[in-house]
């Protein structure tokens, strides 16, 4: 999980600081101001290539695992990431008890105002926090229903 995060996160926020990188490739997936779930992977493949099946292939030639322990780890981590872009809030959602990082969290980071914050995904959101680029958010009660994350107050 470690080599994943740390991989995505500096591939991902360089991704959005250069400017070629962004026009021609990460902005396709921003083109979702609001997630859903299949979005997740709505990339351009050069993206797809440089985060996910590099971190991918790194994460398992470092840690060792298995082949089979590899199948469940990146399912795993696949469930993950499109659990993070559904936009939703489900009580009792255990990606949301176990990771900082989830829908709420990811669904700043599509924002206009939190595209330069919140790049860590798919588990933890240490990258963000120490590096300065963590948004955090408050869930706020919708007029017609439900709830919307927003950047916090101070």
């Amino acid at each position: 999980m470690l080599v994943v995060d740390t991989w995505q996160y500096f591939m991902h926020r360089y991704m959005h600081h250069n400017k070629f990188l962004y026009r021609h490739f990460h902005s396709q997936h921003h083109r979702l101001v609001v997630p859903y779930s299949f979005g997740a992977l709505y990339n351009h493949p050069v993206e797809g290539l440089l985060l996910d099946t590099v971190s991918g292939v790194l994460s398992f030639l470092i840690s060792g695992m298995s082949p089979r322990t590899s199948i469940c780890f990146f399912s795993f981590a696949t469930i993950k990431t499109v659990d993070d872009h559904c936009g939703l809030c489900l009580p009792g959602n255990l990606f949301h008890v176990f990771f900082q990082n989830n829908s709420a969290y990811h669904d700043i980071h599509h924002q206009l105002y939190g595209s330069k914050y919140n790049f860590s995904q798919p588990f933890f959101v240490m990258w963000d926090k120490i590096l300065g680029t963590h948004m955090p958010y408050s869930l706020e009660k919708r007029v017609d229903g439900g709830l919307e994350a927003r950047p916090a107050k101070d």
